[in-house]
């Protein structure tokens, strides 16, 4: 009989040595809490991991546990081979020395001598024996850890955890959950797999999944909150979850500047009600003007655009410059059944129904946004006739 996808997980996962975890550029809480809680888990089961997040941590999320042991950028992806031909001449002892910042590797002969032919240099074979990725739909969604070890991913065995309606299947092993309201609530039955003689949940471990499942649910006021994601995040609670310092952090607590950035969001709104959708926009120089770094725009779509009435959806465009010139845009819907994957899907973005996103590269708002709201209106105009 074929495995099922989380058996198949559970077996991989508890044959693995080394394991490295990624989760999508732009990390929301959803990311980085199962990033870390599986971090966390695979540690304490004796494990080499490496978690590695294209973006630093969002200022909101720095109370999270082990948020400082997300990498950048990982190297040493692959061991460098030095293969000496001892067909002829064999080794009689080996020894290395470090000089100079340089390694040097001397090898004694039994008899004769080695010459410089018999030395050939390769890749060896990659130091991960699995990866894992959380919460992305595709590869591309990892951002540079990605981009610069693209050969490690083709020569490693991948497992893809996710549940968005957009995902790529992309892993040899794909769970892909579209009931679940986050990565973070399919990890609290791969973790009890996992651990079937004790409770896989630390207060560190409920906390970071407890995080992703409050995020993803807007702390449980989507429509896509379901009986499950209320029943396991009782479980968490149960095991000792944080629930009262999450909502503290990611929903109690705001800087000055962020309150300064917000007024901007409110003074650009814009009324799109004709074509059912609401926007607002931030410039850089308004991110300068109010002392704000570019995560602190994360909470203003779900507290502010999102309580507008009358509209179906909601738009915020921020430009950033952190590599480059980059638009970027968030979506959520306001009304059940309004899906913006598919508005994110027109630029190349993705996501899942009640919230999305996407970048656009090279660009700014100045340039792109009369192009974005246009292409979005001529959407919801294809839409109303394909619906008569």
């Amino acid at each position: 009989m074929e495995l099922s996808p989380k058996q198949q997980v559970t077996e991989r996962v508890n044959k693995a040595k080394k394991v490295l975890i990624l989760t999508h550029k732009n990390p929301d809480g959803d990311a980085l809490g199962s990033l870390l809680a599986l971090y966390g888990f695979l540690q304490k089961k004796g494990k080499e991991v490496m978690a590695v997040c294209n973006d630093v941590v969002p200022e909101v999320f720095d109370f999270l546990p082990n948020n400082k042991m997300i990498s950048q950028n990982f190297a040493g992806s692959h061991d460098f081979v030095i293969s000496v031909d001892t067909s002829n001449i064999k080794a009689d002892k080996i020894m290395y020395k470090s000089k100079d910042n340089k390694l040097n590797i001397i090898i004694t002969p039994e008899k004769g001598e080695f010459t410089k032919d018999m030395v050939t240099f390769d890749k060896g074979g990659s130091n991960f024996d699995l990866i894992i990725v959380l919460d992305c739909t595709d590869l591309e969604r990892i951002g540079s850890p990605y981009e610069k070890n693209a050969e490690l991913f083709f020569t490693t065995p991948i497992i893809n955890i996710d549940h968005h309606a957009g995902n790529d299947y992309f892993g040899q092993v794909n769970l892909v959950d579209l009931t679940s309201t986050s990565t973070c609530e399919i990890l609290v039955s791969i973790l009890e797999a996992l651990s079937p003689e004790k409770s896989p949940f630390d207060e560190d471990i409920a906390t970071l999944l407890l995080t992703g499942i409050i995020t993803d649910t807007n702390s449980f006021q989507n429509a896509n909150t379901t009986p499950k994601s209320l029943t396991v995040s009782a479980q968490l609670v149960a095991s000792g979850a944080h629930r009262e310092e999450i909502i503290k952090k990611i929903y109690k607590t705001r800087a000055l500047s962020t309150l300064r950035l917000w007024g901007k969001v409110l003074a650009n709104i814009h009324d799109e009600k004709g074509d059912g959708f609401v926007w607002s926009s931030l410039s850089k120089e308004e991110f300068v003007q109010a002392g704000a770094k570019i995560d602190e725009a994360s909470g203003v779509i779900d507290e502010l655009l999102k309580t507008v009435s009358g509209a179906d959806f909601v738009l915020l465009l921020t430009e950033r410059n952190s590599e480059g010139k980059k638009l970027h845009g968030s979506l959520r819907s306001v009304r059940k059944g309004v899906d913006v994957s598919e508005i994110a899907k027109i630029f190349g973005g993705g996501g899942h129904a009640m919230a999305a996103a996407f970048e656009l590269a090279d660009t700014t708002l100045a340039e792109s946004t009369q192009m974005v709201i246009q292409r979005i209106r001529e959407k919801r105009k294809e839409g109303v006739k394909e619906n008569n």
